[in-house]
């Protein structure tokens, strides 16, 4: 499957947003958004006039990367979200944070989503007591998420759990940082997502 492989301090820069791709060095000095602040390429630093359009465009290219989807898998949420009841950017954000990806880099076990992703492809998670190794899945209210019995001695988890506290777990989550599991309490609300999106634009571009 076709993957960014440039680096993704650029789409922060490009985006002109700190999406915290990066994991521990987004919060340093060496983080690029806050050593470069402005776009990347030759005209980076030129003043750039965004259309309506272009507008609503770059809004759904920063949510479509800050969860690490492709442009099918995004207009396949979106079309989910349109034809089940409710806003359908709230319903699409849902949706989005409920990915078990998602939800494993929420609760704090990888540092990055494309850590969480990589870790849950390999099998090192549990839903409900039962391995799941698909990113994608959707993890449902009241499921427990769990790190399986051999990967609780990986590295990579127990130093990522260690930095939770920084990043704060969001309400509609608990952990278990000891016990190394968390649950999901209940779906997110709106508010419960605090980076800046304006989902509205994502539903104008797909309504044309």
């Amino acid at each position: 499957m076709a993957r960014y492989t440039e680096s993704v301090c650029r789409i922060c820069r490009r985006e002109n947003l700190k999406m915290y791709l990066k994991g521990d060095r987004c919060y340093t000095d060496k983080c690029a958004i806050e050593r470069r602040p402005y776009p990347p390429g030759q005209h980076g630093q030129g003043r750039v006039k965004f259309s309506g359009y272009g507008v609503q465009l770059r809004e759904k290219q920063k949510v479509k990367r800050m969860y690490g989807l492709l442009e099918s898998q995004f207009r396949g949420y979106f079309r989910r979200a349109a034809s089940a009841k409710g806003k359908t950017g709230e319903t699409l954000l849902q949706q989005l944070e409920l990915r078990l990806d998602n939800v494993v880099f929420r609760l704090g076990f990888a540092d990055t989503r494309a850590e969480a992703r990589q870790l849950v492809r390999h099998g090192h998670f549990k839903v409900n007591g039962k391995r799941v190794n698909i990113p994608s899945y959707g993890v449902k209210p009241g499921a427990a998420v769990e790190v399986t019995d051999k990967s609780k001695k990986m590295l990579r988890i127990s130093e990522a759990l260690e930095t939770v506290d920084r990043r704060g777990v969001p309400q509609w989550l608990e952990v278990d940082k000891k016990g190394f599991k968390g649950t999901v309490k209940s779906v997110p609300n709106r508010e419960d997502l605090t980076m800046p999106i304006q989902e509205q634009l994502i539903v104008e571009l797909y309504s044309k």
